[in-house]
């Protein structure tokens, strides 16, 4: 068994747990951030625009989270167990499973929104200008779909190998580049023209591009436990489902939230006001609830470890232990945010 994931399994548990969600939690509060600068960015273009990507946010929400957090997660439970159990050649083999799976589910996307999306915004009360925006936005987000896929996939492989650390470089990384670049190409400057709402999703598209450039050179050096390779390795069904017995049930539930925010904007009478206020209150939400998600996400991928060697009850009591502490920080955050409703719209 490789050393670091004999680390993962025998070291303290409070101090492997608190290593592994930190990188995680500061990752989220960047996103968060990145979200809400970017909700003020296009804010300057106007009301059409901003209600249009109100129309657009809970599917690009939804494809974020089926990708990262639902199949993610079976991605990132899968290479655990399999490294925990001591099968080096599984956890390989899952590298290309996942890739297959996260394009498939890419394309679908992809498919769905670039031939229903109008269909889909209309019964969600777009209508004019703001329909035209959603549109315009929602083309070339979803015409990035597997990009979006891919990227997510890379980052839940490594995830599951325990490196936090890898992932929080390239989103920090990718958040600090993402400001100036959809400034640039929202409003444009000198020679660079001023793209509007196009321009936030193209940057948006060039983040998940270098990012997953740099998860691919990652998981062809010699430093990952896991290695990326395209050729020798069979397609078997055991690895698929290995995969996705843990990421179709995480999608269920990831979509029941999803839908709500998008019947709550159904429902909304269409005042350019009423969503951009709706919509703004969803994001608000981000930097409450997102680093307790991300804390939780980090200690379920060492349960897997524990889970795939067969660890001590003990241990797996301890860990059971912490992650109730998880919980009870979720409760306090979500009282907090809800106890002062005017404060945090004021804020964000």
């Amino acid at each position: 068994m490789d050393p670091r994931t004999r680390l993962l399994l025998e070291a303290p548990i409070a101090r492997t747990l608190l290593k592994l969600g930190a990188p995680n939690v500061v990752v989220m509060l960047s996103q968060a951030a990145v979200g809400l600068i970017e909700t003020y960015f296009v804010g300057k273009l106007g009301t059409d625009a901003l209600a249009g990507m109100a129309l657009v946010f809970p599917l690009v929400m939804f494809m974020q989270m089926t990708s990262n957090g639902a199949m993610g997660g079976g991605i990132s439970a899968a290479v655990a167990r399999a490294l925990g159990s001591g099968r080096r050649e599984d956890a390989n083999a899952l590298v290309l499973h996942a890739v297959v799976i996260a394009l498939g589910f890419g394309l679908l996307f992809s498919a769905i929104m670039l031939l229903g999306g109008a269909w889909i915004y209309s019964l969600m009360g777009g209508r004019d200008l703001a329909l035209k925006s959603a549109l315009l936005y929602s083309n070339w987000v979803f015409a990035g779909a597997m990009l979006i896929w891919f990227f997510n996939a890379l980052s839940a492989l490594i995830r599951g190998t325990g490196n936090m650390m890898m992932q929080a470089w390239v989103m920090l990384g990718g958040a600090v580049l993402l400001v100036p670049l959809s400034a640039l190409l929202i409003f444009g400057w000198g020679p660079v023209p001023g793209l509007g709402i196009v321009g936030g999703a193209l940057a948006l598209l060039a983040y998940y591009a270098l990012g997953s450039i740099i998860f691919v050179v990652y998981l062809q050096s010699k430093g990952s436990l896991l290695q990326l390779r395209w050729t020798g390795i069979k397609l078997r069904k055991v690895l698929f489902w290995d995969i996705l017995r843990v990421g179709l049930v995480a999608i269920f539930s990831t979509a029941a939230t999803n839908v709500a925010i998008g019947f709550a904007t159904a429902i909304w009478p269409f005042w350019h006001s009423g969503h951009c206020g709706l919509w703004h209150g969803v994001k608000t939400r981000v930097p409450v609830g997102a680093p307790c998600f991300w804390l939780w996400r980090a200690f379920g991928g060492h349960g897997r470890d524990l889970h795939g060697c067969g660890q001590s009850r003990a241990r797996a009591q301890s860990h059971l232990d912490w992650c109730s502490h998880v919980i009870r920080a979720c409760r306090v955050c979500g009282l907090v945010g809800g106890a002062v409703p005017q404060s945090m719209a004021v804020t964000f």
